[in-house]
Formats: structure tokens, C-alpha cells, sequence
């Protein structure tokens, strides 16, 4: 699955409301893909705020949180939605491979979440239309 960077605010505001997933090292926020199109992909936004501290923290904590997420989304990762991981205190200064972990059973969690609520979605609609 191709994974591409999510830029606009609204999208970021849109997976604030959805769904989300705290664990130690990051959060993990998701919501359905605003566009229609229905191809094999899906937008992963990063944000790491000013309280994690100066500039250079908040660059590392983003590049770890990509490097991490370029190794679990690729197969992990749901298509049409769109994922904002958001950088914590700890995320510069944990164990990658810990970083690594925490994100794929946040993302599994969050994937199982989605679903649960899609199919709540079509069996209400389908009870609706009987």
C-alpha cells in the first residue's frame, strides 16, 4: 500500500474527532479519507508540538515517527483513511525498537476500531432500509 504525507489542517482536525489511540511514545489519531476516490492508499500526518521543547526535539521526535511509520504502515495500514501520529514527551528519547512496537499495536488497535464501526455503519443502515 502506498502511504502518503497528509498536509491540509482540516484533514488533521478531521482525525482529532475519529478515532484515537494513546500509548507510551505517541498517539494515534484516525478518521475515513475525505475524498471519494477509491484506490489503494491511504495520508499519514506528523505533529510534534512546541511543549515537547525546543526545535531540534520536536525535528527528532517527527523523523523517528516517520522512519517507524514507514516500516509498519506499508503492511499494516487500512486504505482510504487518513492517520496522524502525534509526537510525546518520550518519543526522542525511547528505544526505536519500542517506538516500533507501540506503533503497530496502536495501529491495530485503531484499524480494529474502524472496522467495528463500519460494519455498526452498514448493519445500522441495512436494519434502516428493512
Amino acid at each position: 500500500m502506498k502511504v502518503f504525507t497528509l498536509k491540509k489542517r482540516k484533514d488533521f482536525l478531521k482525525a482529532a474527532k475519529e478515532f484515537k489511540i494513546v500509548t507510551n511514545g505517541l498517539i494515534l489519531q484516525a478518521a475515513l479519507n475525505l475524498s471519494t476516490n477509491k484506490t489503494n492508499h491511504c495520508f499519514v500526518g506528523y505533529t510534534a508540538t512546541k511543549k515537547l521543547g525546543k526545535a531540534y526535539i520536536r525535528n527528532k521526535t517527527k523523523r523517528r515517527l516517520r522512519a517507524a511509520v514507514s516500516l509498519v504502515f506499508a503492511n499494516n495500514a487500512l486504505a482510504n483513511i487518513n492517520y496522524v501520529v502525534i509526537g510525546r514527551h518520550n518519543t526522542s528519547t525511547i528505544s526505536f525498537d519500542y517506538l516500533v512496537e507501540n506503533l503497530r499495536n496502536a495501529l491495530l488497535s485503531i484499524n480494529q476500531q474502524i472496522l467495528d464501526r463500519k460494519s455498526f455503519d452498514d448493519k445500522k443502515s441495512y436494519d434502516l432500509a428493512d
